[in-house]
């Protein structure tokens, strides 16, 4: 099975605890998922993040299927980072980490996430066709919805890097 690996990256001029109110708030994920995804949080996001923390999600990767989405929070070191897993969903593996890195007048949002899809051959040849595009729609609106809300910290281009390990 093939190890895939999503990194991004996203400056905004906002200080680290916004950054982290923000980042660490369950219900925030909606707002900077796109509309067609129907993602929709079940339960388990009552409250601010803590490890152990389950929160189960609905959401449609594909039009037309929809799925659970279930994630343990294993990691939180507050104010810096945080670590989501898949325990069940649309992945055969999902490791999410999520950083705050301070820079001269703002943060640096950075996401780094290993996954590996399902379904063996069929699932390595939906991954250019498919996956990895999804994955790009989703992270080009995550960071327009994120330059909507805090702008854009001036002399840092966002990035996205999706490569095969």
């Amino acid at each position: 099975m093939q190890l895939y690996q999503l990194h991004a990256k996203q400056a905004v001029p906002i200080d680290r605890k916004t950054a982290w109110d923000f980042l660490s708030n369950p219900e925030n994920l909606k707002v900077i998922t796109p509309e067609k995804m129907g993602f929709q949080i079940l339960n388990g996001a009552d409250r601010p993040l803590f490890e152990g923390q389950i929160i189960q999600y609905k959401v449609s990767p594909i039009a037309g299927i929809t799925t659970k989405w279930v994630s343990e929070i294993t990691n939180i070191k507050e104010g810096n980072y945080f670590v989501d897993q898949q325990l069940f969903g649309p992945y055969a593996l999902w490791h999410h980490k999520h950083f705050i890195h301070e820079t001269d007048g703002g943060v640096i949002m950075e996401d780094l996430i290993d996954y590996k899809i399902p379904f063996g051959v069929l699932g390595r040849l939906a991954h250019p066709l498919i996956v990895k595009k999804q994955l790009q729609q989703i992270f080009a609106f995550r960071e327009e919805k994120l330059q909507q809300l805090f702008g854009t910290l001036p002399g840092h281009s966002p990035f996205l890097i999706i490569t095969s390990i």
